[in-house]
C-alpha cells in the first residue's frame, strides 16, 4: 500500500512521532492507522500513546439536546487535570462527542463492550444473506467476517467515522486532541436517549 503524505501528517498529530518514525510505522502496518500507533508505542516513540497509561479521573460530563428535545445524550469525557478540563480545546471535544452519539446513534464505547451474543445473532445474519446471495462456500467465511467489521464500525464510537470529516474516525479525533493537549482522555460512558424510544431491559 502507497503510504501518503496526508496518512504521515495524520499519524505524527495523533502520536507526535517524528516524520520517519510515522512513514515507518505506517510501511511496518500496511498503512493501517491504528497498528501503526501500536507498533510507535511499542517502540516508545508515540508520546499520544503514551499518556494512554496515565490515570485520567477529571473532565467534565456534557449534556446535549437536539431536534427541540427529541434526542438527549449524556457523556462523560475525562482527563487528567483540572486545568485541561476547563481548556476549550477539551470543551470542545467532549461537545463533539455529544454531537457524534446524537447524530450516529452509537450503542457501545468499545468493540471490547459487544456481547458474544450480538456478535453471534450478527455474524448468523450475514452466514445466511451470504448464502442467500449464493457466494461460494471458500468466500462465504471472509465475507461474514468483513461484515462483522462493518457493523462493529456502525455501532462502537470509537470506530465510527467522525461526523464532520469521514476521512477519520472517532478515536482519532480523540488521538489528535490528546496530542494537542499533552494529556490522556478517555471516554468514560454514554448514554443516549429518544423520545418514544421502547424500553428494554
Amino acid at each position: 500500500m502507497e503510504i501518503t503524505t496526508d496518512m504521515i501528517k495524520e499519524l505524527r498529530a495523533a502520536t507526535n512521532a517524528g516524520i520517519l518514525d510515522c512513514r515507518k510505522a505506517l510501511t511496518e502496518a500496511n498503512g493501517d492507522f491504528q497498528k501503526a500507533v501500536d507498533w510507535l508505542r511499542e517502540k516508545g516513540m508515540a508520546t499520544a500513546a503514551k499518556r494512554a497509561d496515565r490515570e485520567a479521573s477529571q473532565g467534565v460530563v456534557e449534556l446535549y439536546s437536539h431536534g427541540g428535545g427529541r434526542v438527549g445524550v449524556m457523556v462523560e469525557v475525562n482527563c487528567e487535570t483540572d486545568f485541561v478540563a476547563r481548556s476549550d480545546k477539551f470543551r470542545e471535544l467532549a461537545h463533539e462527542l455529544a454531537l457524534q452519539i446524537a447524530a450516529a446513534a452509537p450503542r457501545y464505547l468499545k468493540a471490547e463492550d459487544i456481547p458474544a451474543e450480538v456478535l453471534e445473532h450478527e455474524s448468523e445474519i450475514a452466514r445466511a444473506r451470504v448464502k442467500e446471495e449464493g457466494k461460494p462456500d471458500k468466500v462465504a467465511e471472509k465475507i461474514v467476517q468483513g461484515r462483522l467489521e462493518k457493523f462493529k464500525d456502525e455501532v462502537v464510537l470509537s470506530r465510527q467515522a467522525y461526523i464532520r470529516d469521514e476521512s477519520i474516525t472517532v478515536e482519532k479525533l480523540i488521538l489528535q486532541t490528546v496530542a494537542a493537549l499533552g494529556e490522556n482522555v478517555i471516554v468514560r460512558r454514554f448514554q443516549r436517549w429518544e423520545l418514544g424510544e421502547r424500553l428494554t431491559d
